[in-house]
C-alpha cells in the first residue's frame, strides 16, 4: 500500500454524508436522515462487537492504513471528519471515516453502543491500548436496527482467527432477510472499504 495523496474533510462534511447513506436494499431510505450524529472518543470497553471474529490478514491490512496514514499526518484514531486517500497504483477515491457505532436497546431492556462498521479498527485500538474517535449514532428508527446482535461476552467473546472453518458462527441474525438492513455506506461515501486486497473489504461490520 502507497498513499500518494490524502484529502481531509470536516465533521460537518461527514455527517452531512452520512444523513445521505440509505439502505442496501431500498435506496430510497437514508437511515440516518433524523438521527443524532456526534463524534466522540470512546473506550472500547464500551463498545460492543457484533461479530464474534477479528481476522489476522484484515487487521493487518488496517494496522498498514494506520501507519502509512501517519506517513501523511493523519492519525486514524482520530480523524475528525474523514479521509479521502488515493494510492499510487488505483484511480479512484477512497474514502475513511471513524468506526460507526449504534446506540442499540435491545428486549431486554439493555442499550448497546454496537460497532455497525470498523470492527477491525475498533479491534486494532484495543491492542495499541488507544481511545478512539468514533461516530456515534442515536435515535435509529426502531424497525431499522443493525442486522446482528451484539455479542454476548463482549469483546472476551472474540477470537482473532486466520481464516473462518465451514459452520463458523460469525454474527447471530436478527431476521431472516437479514440483508434488508444493511447500511450501504457506499451511497454517500467513494469505495468504503477500499479496493479488495488492500484495505478491509467493504462489508457491513469491518
Amino acid at each position: 500500500m502507497n498513499i500518494v495523496k490524502v484529502e481531509k474533510h470536516t465533521a460537518g462534511e461527514l455527517i452531512d454524508r452520512l444523513r445521505m447513506v440509505t439502505m442496501l436494499t431500498d435506496p430510497e431510505k437514508c437511515i440516518y436522515r433524523d438521527t443524532f450524529i456526534s463524534l466522540e472518543n470512546i473506550h472500547t470497553d464500551e463498545l460492543s462487537p457484533p461479530q464474534s471474529y477479528v481476522l489476522t490478514s484484515e487487521l493487518q491490512k488496517v494496522r498498514d492504513l494506520r501507519w502509512e496514514l501517519q506517513r501523511h499526518g493523519v492519525d486514524l484514531f482520530n480523524l475528525d471528519g474523514y479521509v479521502s486517500v488515493y494510492l499510487d497504483d488505483y484511480p479512484e477515491p477512497i474514502d475513511v471515516m471513524p468506526p460507526v457505532i449504534e446506540e442499540s436497546v435491545e428486549r431486554d431492556g439493555t442499550v448497546h453502543s454496537i460497532v455497525c462498521d470498523g470492527m477491525h479498527r475498533v479491534y486494532l485500538a484495543r491492542l495499541e491500548w488507544v481511545i478512539p474517535q468514533v461516530i456515534f449514532i442515536r435515535g435509529i428508527p426502531r424497525e431499522m436496527p443493525y442486522y446482528a446482535f451484539p455479542v454476548h461476552g463482549g469483546w472476551d467473546a472474540v477470537v482473532l482467527r486466520e481464516d473462518l472453518p465451514e459452520g463458523f458462527v460469525k454474527k447471530w441474525h436478527r431476521i431472516s432477510n437479514y440483508k434488508t438492513l444493511y447500511r450501504n455506506f457506499n451511497s454517500a461515501f467513494d469505495n468504503v472499504g477500499g479496493p479488495r486486497g488492500r484495505f478491509v473489504k467493504a462489508v457491513p461490520g469491518n
